[in-house]
């Protein structure tokens, strides 16, 4: 008999992701003490006292668990997002939280974070570049938190507070990857805000929600000569 309910909605299929997403939890516990090296379905076997064949019901290869790793990390923080970018408070406020979120959900899972990024190919210098397939990308939980920097540039540009003269995806490229180097920095380096004499007072907190501030201000429209002579007239 034929049946329209889910896969993910009947027991069978509600028990079969609770083992994948233990193993996937395993596999970054693994990934946290000996690296993607040392990473391998006999390995990850004996970590969660199943057999390799068990996990293989699950996942083809290391290959395949790697990107589901990856895929789990993006689905994570897209939540985060969902979570923290309420669609009723203000756009600003909301493009902050969007930032912060993103430093903060690396921050603090970071063995997980390392494995979103790792096995990326190295590119050889002689070989342009392939195309990339906009569509295919998309479908992953990568490409759609991308997705949210690059629906974000837009929604300022529309409404005025971003320069629309900025290419979104471009835009948005800049921005992960200060964020990116932001994250680095602080799982890296312990007390990566205190690195610099000051008067001490600015917690680590308090470092990234300026580098957010930051961010915004950068891509704010500037005003034209217009607008300039307007202001300087009420300024006399």
């Amino acid at each position: 008999m034929q049946t329209d309910i889910p896969v993910e909605k009947t027991p069978a299929g509600r028990r079969r992701k609770r083992v994948r997403d233990s193993i996937i939890a395993a596999a970054e516990k693994v990934f946290a003490r000996e690296g993607e090296s040392g990473l391998s379905i006999r390995r990850l076997a004996e970590e969660i006292d199943y057999s390799p064949s068990a996990i293989y019901k699950y996942f083809e290869s290391k290959e395949e668990l790697i990107d589901q790793l990856k895929e789990a990390f993006f689905e994570r923080l897209m939540d985060r997002v969902d979570t923290s970018s309420n669609a009723d408070r203000p756009f600003e406020d909301r493009a902050r939280a969007c930032l912060i979120t993103y430093v903060e959900t690396a921050t603090n899972r970071p063995y997980h974070y390392a494995a979103a990024f790792s096995s990326i190919e190295q590119k050889d210098e002689c070989t342009p570049a392939a195309p990339k397939n906009w569509d295919e990308f998309m479908t992953t939980n990568k490409g759609k938190a991308f997705s949210v920097l690059v629906n974000m540039v837009e929604e300022g540009q529309a409404l005025g507070m971003f320069d629309r003269a900025l290419e979104p995806v471009h835009a948005a490229k800049s921005l992960w990857a200060s964020l990116h180097g932001l994250a680095q920095l602080v799982i890296h380096v312990p007390h990566f805000e205190r690195l610099i004499p000051d008067d001490g007072s600015a917690t680590t907190t308090d470092f990234i929600t300026f580098h957010a501030n930051l961010l915004i201000r950068g891509l704010q429209a500037r005003p034209t000569a217009e607008a300039k002579d307007k202001q300087a007239g009420q300024g006399r």
